[in-house]
């Protein structure tokens, strides 16, 4: 029994939640003070621009998250096949020259003004809902090697390739996510090894043949070279982490953010919390994404059958590694994406779906399933991480005390 994983007072539970609204609120403060100046001097003239449309945004992500976490997973797990049409549709249409709009080289987008949807966000909770749902109602897959895992791989793949075709970079954070995914679920590392050598194959020559992704890869490499050009995020965004310290100039007072640091509230706001909060403020939000991942990990552990480990796996992994992504890029370590840090950049496709995918994991952390299809016992196929922790007794101990309690149950007749 796991009486504790299974309510909304177990721990695991209230840290996920906890780190959540934390991040938001963390997210809503930056965000209004990384943009103030510029939206005050720019076209609209409301230095409470974007924080407005954070708050309104945020608050129907809540809605959203408190929704799901009452039971998301049932309802979900049956519209997955509907969920992932749709992703592929709005991929599909917003590729057509004159629909989608274009931004820093990315057609990504489709609407007009300031009501936009990102259709690569939904491709990415699709992806994984399809994913978990495949090696979850299919277990035995994962220990044949490459070829039964071909439905998942080509599917996921099409997936990939429209995403990429607008947005190189949240088609990398989907693939990085469904690598763990597998890895979660006890494919091979010899086998997702060379999926990797193919992965990266296909992204040298998506790279290759986009001019502006060759331009952010050399930058990355040699951000001095076009100081006033290519290389200038980059190196303002290292000008305002350097500028910060250990404690920061203060909240509100950054320079960067002014006119200097282009995407300063979006992809780049690490940078301003860098230079305003300092090295401990980097710190802190580090350590409430690790108080995320610990929650989110130890939900797939507890629960109740395969499909919600697969899944709260999974949607762990897409936050952490768009975070890891985002990170990485903005402290130099990593060429540039585009990708939003979730929970806290302003973005209001990627905060809906950051938020739904929280909602999920509270809802296999209630004990959200559907019952079917399989559990962490069905077939061979044995979870790798998630079962971790409770490896040693399930497969050994445990074992041994039902083949004990069923001879005991057949002795009692006679």
């Amino acid at each position: 029994m796991r009486s504790r994983a299974k309510g909304t007072n177990s721990l695991e539970y209230s840290l996920l939640l906890t780190a959540t609204l934390c991040l938001l609120a963390f997210g809503v403060v930056m965000v209004f003070s990384a943009s103030s100046t510029t939206s005050l001097l720019g076209d609209s003239g409301d230095g409470a621009y974007y924080l407005k449309r954070t708050a309104i945004f945020g608050a129907l992500g809540l809605v959203v998250m408190h929704l799901l976490a009452a039971r998301g997973v049932k309802l979900l797990r049956s519209l997955t096949p509907l969920v992932l049409t749709g992703a592929f549709f709005l991929c599909f249409v917003v590729l057509i020259p004159g629909v989608g709009i274009e931004v820093n080289g990315s057609r990504a987008w489709l609407g007009a003004g300031p009501l936009q949807i990102q259709p690569s966000e939904l491709m990415k909770i699709a992806l994984i809902l399809f994913v978990a749902q495949l090696l979850a109602t299919r277990p035995r897959i994962v220990a044949g090697g490459i070829a039964p895992l071909m439905p998942v791989l080509g599917i996921a793949g099409a997936g990939l390739l429209l995403v990429a075709a607008g947005d190189l970079g949240t088609a990398l954070v989907i693939c990085f996510a469904i690598a763990a995914l597998l890895l979660a679920a006890g494919v091979g590392v010899r086998d997702i090894g060379l999926l990797a050598a193919g992965a990266a194959v296909a992204l040298l020559l998506a790279i290759l043949i986009e001019p502006y992704r060759v331009t952010r890869l050399t930058t990355f490499l040699d951000p001095g070279g076009d100081p006033g050009g290519a290389g200038f995020q980059l190196l303002q965004a290292k000008i305002a982490l350097g500028s910060g310290g250990l404690f920061g100039v203060g909240l509100g007072e950054s320079l960067q953010k002014a006119f200097y640091l282009p995407e300063a509230h979006t992809d780049m706001i690490a940078a301003v919390i860098g230079e305003e909060l300092g090295m401990l403020g980097i710190t802190a939000l580090v350590g409430l994404y690790g108080m995320f991942a610990y929650a989110g990990l130890r939900i797939a552990q507890n629960a109740r059958d395969r499909y919600g480990k697969l899944l709260a796996a999974g949607l762990t992994s897409l936050v952490l590694v768009q975070a890891l992504v985002n990170l990485l890029a903005v402290f130099g370590m990593a060429p540039l994406t585009g990708v939003p840090l979730p929970l806290v950049s302003y973005g209001n496709a990627s905060m809906m779906v950051m938020l739904a995918a929280v909602g999920l994991l509270l809802n296999v952390a209630r004990g959200g399933s559907v019952g079917s299809a399989a559990s962490p016992s069905s077939g061979d196929a044995r979870l790798r991480v998630v079962d971790g922790a409770q490896g040693g007794h399930s497969r050994g101990g445990n074992r041994g005390a039902r083949r004990a309690g069923a001879g005991r149950r057949r002795r009692a007749p006679g």
